[in-house]
């Protein structure tokens, strides 16, 4: 039964941190990716001190090139006027010298692999964070509108929807309404001409309008004939 309490707990335990961790993720992955950026900035000057020491390197190869050309051409000249002890002492620099090149050629190696995996590394670490950032600024908006998806209370929504319906109801009674009060003028403009056409006809001003007995009487006489 204790060792049921205590999972228990744990379980409890773990829950709330799980959730606090969820509320609070934007803010979380914001301050990861401030120590991400900060590695990643230490990262650089480390690449930047490599290359340092391998310049110097560099400029120290230079320096014994030089060096040993010039002694090359001492110690032939002492050979020249048969000063073996002249051209011994230089010998023996120009062997010192050769082995400070090599291990100076070695170092300018290994300084060159070193730069060149830092690199590669700082690279991929620059894409990678880069990604990171991308997606911290596509969740902190989905973040934000999701809040503000709960600003609106559902009485306004309901309240929305009422006048929705309402102004349809007073459009479709305003539309009847002007539908009604054209056909009337329409109905009254009609009458209002036939009835003036039916006194110009009954004056004898122009044709009737509708035929009397006499002249159906007329017509079929004719047709007789």
């Amino acid at each position: 039964m204790f060792k049921t309490l205590t999972t228990l707990i744990r379980g409890h335990g773990h829950d709330a941190a799980q959730a606090v961790a969820d509320t609070n993720a934007v803010t979380i992955l914001r301050q990861q990716l401030r120590d991400a950026a900060q590695g990643l900035e230490s990262a650089r000057r480390s690449v930047s001190v490599v290359m340092a020491y391998c310049e110097r390197e560099k400029k120290a190869a230079a320096r014994i090139a030089q060096q040993l050309d010039d002694l090359e051409g001492r110690a032939i000249a002492a050979l020249r006027m048969d000063r073996e002890d002249l051209a011994t002492e230089a010998a023996a620099a120009i062997a010192q010298l050769e082995a400070e090149r090599t291990t100076t050629e070695r170092a300018i190696e290994t300084y060159g692999a070193e730069i060149a995996r830092l690199r590669e590394e700082v690279g991929l670490a620059e894409g990678r964070l880069r990604t990171l950032q991308r997606g911290l600024q596509l969740a902190d908006a989905t973040a934000k509108s999701q809040k503000l998806r709960g600003t609106v209370p559902q009485g306004v929504l309901a309240s929305l929807k009422e006048a929705e319906a309402t102004l349809d109801r007073l459009q479709e009674r305003q539309a009847h309404a002007e539908a009604a009060a054209a056909a009337v003028a329409e109905l009254s403009a009609g009458t209002s001409a036939e009835a003036t056409s039916a006194r110009l006809a009954a004056a004898g001003c122009g044709a009737p309008l509708r035929p009397d007995a006499a002249a159906v009487l007329e017509r079929l006489r004719g047709r007789v004939n």
